[in-house]
């Protein structure tokens, strides 16, 4: 049986959700929304780990659970918090089914997309960088400073550059105008990250298991996530084939990262280089599902259901 951990209304979990049942497997939601009506328990003996799960008015054997996939928010940011007190009976029991579900899928044996200990590498963007780099990947020069006249020197060097944060937290990538100098200042009570604008063709791979899905991108945008925003037009995206080295090499990268299902953004230059950005460990992989025609739900669920 698989376990679906999240809000199903939400794009990637209701996709995976309705190819497991396009290919018969058995599966159940844990809606973290509704944490007042599922529990769970776990125990870890000389024979492993045991325990159970109580949800939708059934309770199952976590040893029946052979696939997870997670699409966990933080759930001290769930609506339903809004009107509680910080020291609420109901903050404390959300928080504590939270916290003992997150450590079962840390050592549970079933298939596991993601566990949090590897998703943890995206927690610091410099961090993961170094790993990106160790598997053999072009990165674009960087500078992480709060200090403007360093920002400034490095502009002057490289001509174009981004700029975007370092953490796990979205951030819109933009570039460093001259319109947004005045901004500049800012940034002594944060570091940010900048980098020199590499151009090229932007490339979205997916790795799940063994399996490569690789999309590119067609946009003038910096960020092509919101081009409709910034210039008024769509990207266009086409599935395409990697490289037999390149598709090996991402598929390293991944595994390297003890992450079985990832977005892997790279560029590539008009020269040949192939630049990588970042890897996101819990990719909203439906905007190139539905755009490039990428069966990437059906790889997660089948993944998922190979036990």
């Amino acid at each position: 049986m698989i376990l679906l951990c999240g809000i199903p209304s939400e794009s990637p979990l209701a996709r995976v959700t309705e190819e497991l049942k396009a290919l018969d497997v058995p599966s159940i939601v844990l809606n973290q929304r509704r944490f007042m009506e599922w529990d769970i328990a776990f125990q870890i003996d000389p024979d492993g780990v045991s325990g159970w799960l109580a949800c939708d008015n059934l309770t199952y054997s976590l040893a029946d659970f052979t696939g997870v996939y997670v699409r966990i928010m933080d759930d001290r940011d769930l609506p339903e918090y809004k009107a509680e007190q910080e020291n609420s009976i109901i903050r404390a029991i959300c928080r504590g089914r939270h916290e003992t579900l997150g450590r079962w899928l840390e050592i549970t044996p079933a298939r596991v997309l993601n566990r949090a200990a590897a998703m943890a590498s995206n927690f610091s963007k410099p961090y993961q960088a170094q790993l990106i780099a160790a598997a053999g990947f072009d990165l674009p020069p960087t500078l992480i400073s709060n200090d403007p006249n360093q920002v400034l020197a490095f502009r002057r060097k490289h001509g174009r550059i981004i700029f975007k944060s370092i953490s796990s937290v979205r951030s819109i990538v933009r570039e460093l105008t001259d319109n947004e100098l005045s901004n500049l200042d800012r940034i002594r009570w944060c570091p940010v990250q900048f980098q020199a604008l590499i151009e090229g063709v932007n490339v979205r791979v997916h790795v799940v298991g063994n399996k490569i899905f690789a999309t590119e991108i067609e946009s003038e945008a910096v960020d092509y996530r919101y081009a409709h925003r910034e210039i008024g037009s769509a990207a266009e995206l086409r599935a395409i084939d990697l490289p037999a080295k390149l598709a090996e090499r991402c598929r390293l990268l991944a595994h390297s990262l003890d992450l079985p299902l990832a977005g892997i953004d790279l560029k590539r230059t008009s020269d040949g280089r192939v630049f990588c950005f970042e890897v996101n460990p819990s990719p909203g992989f439906t905007y190139y599902e539905s755009r490039a025609g990428q069966p990437i739900a059906r790889a997660i669920a089948e993944y998922l259901a190979c036990s």
